[in-house]
């Protein structure tokens, strides 16, 4: 059942388990002996990445050793996840996991070097953020149903690019295009930072990718927020319509897909240092200060623990199981 996104994330550490609030690195001995390593499978400047960093200092603090982020973009976030599942299970080295290393990438791509639902272990969920149908300024749509009536005027004429192969602005982009019966061709690029100058450059018509770091270009009037993915707007955008809203007409209806964020581990980590990091991580979580750059960012916090969390894969792997088939998308 889907978490109300309005929790009182004040009241944390009294709704989440006593014995992951608890957890402190003593009851895992030596463990950490040495820095953390936090794998984010995309390139700096992106959704992953900045959550990453919001929330390492304070996890660190509280485990007594220092999180280090390693940017290891390429192939979705495969590449990142792989070196993950296949790490030493020490607890040393984590994944700040994604909607696509998690969920999608299993039914996109014909076959990953990994499993996972089998190599790597839920630790956390962190924070979710809608994603936006975002469009160069001088593209002439100034909504989306102006967006698919100039679509289905030049079929395959129109790009749209994202973070990546099996990345939720990938998948979100797919069903829009199947769904509104219009044929954008997709481009992938390593991580939002690549995507954001193509775009501002004219070389890229629309984007579909998670909302936060195209505020400031929005706010200038370079780039158009056309529609956001999530179910009810939000609330960095409380005037731009859901596609769901602004598609009612167009087949569209009901449509619903956020980008969210968690922490992983490899899956033969042993069990107290999977509660550490998440007493650590929900702790972090329940922090005002924490919340608050989160917020800043564009995301909301949804703080999950591990069975909770593997929950949540489980759901989300039915959802997008069935997304993919819909699409039709498929990857080497």
């Amino acid at each position: 059942m889907r978490t109300p996104r309005r929790t009182l994330l004040g009241a944390l550490p009294l709704l989440a388990a006593p014995r992951l609030l608890q957890a402190q690195p003593a009851a895992t001995g030596a463990w950490p002996n040495r820095p953390i390593r936090l794998i984010v499978p995309f390139q700096a400047g992106g959704a992953t990445d900045v959550t990453a960093r919001v929330i390492a200092e304070q996890i660190g603090t509280l485990l007594g050793q220092p999180v280090v982020i390693d940017n290891r973009a390429g192939a979705g976030g495969n590449l990142g996840a792989d070196a993950v599942a296949k790490a030493e299970p020490d607890g040393h080295t984590l994944l700040m996991a994604t909607i696509g290393t998690a969920s999608i990438n299993q039914y996109l791509y014909q076959k990953l070097p990994y499993d996972p639902q089998k190599d790597l272990a839920p630790i956390a969920l962190v924070n979710e953020v809608a994603n936006g149908v975002i469009v160069d300024a001088r593209v002439p749509a100034q909504s989306l149903a102006e967006l698919v009536a100039l679509a289905k005027g030049d079929p395959g004429g129109m790009n749209y690019g994202t973070p990546g192969n099996g990345t939720s602005g990938h998948l979100c982009g797919e069903l829009l295009k199947a769904r509104a019966g219009i044929d954008l061709q997709h481009v992938p690029y390593r991580g939002t930072g690549a995507v954001i100058p193509e775009l501002l450059a004219g070389r890229l018509q629309v984007a579909v990718d998670n909302l936060p770091a195209y505020l400031p270009h929005l706010a200038s009037g370079a780039l158009r927020l056309l529609a956001v993915t999530s179910k009810e707007r939000w609330f960095t955008a409380p005037e731009t319509p859901t596609v769901a809203e602004a598609g009612a007409t167009l087949g569209l209806k009901g449509f619903e897909a956020v980008a969210w964020f968690g922490l992983q581990a490899p899956a033969k980590v042993p069990r107290p240092v999977i509660e550490a990091v998440a007493g650590a991580t929900l702790r972090a979580l329940g922090e005002a200060s924490v919340q608050a750059k989160l917020r800043e960012i564009g995301s909301a916090p949804r703080p999950m623990g591990p069975e909770d969390f593997g929950r949540f894969i489980a759901s989300e792997n039915a959802k997008w199981s069935e997304v993919v088939r819909i699409s039709g998308a498929r990857l080497e």
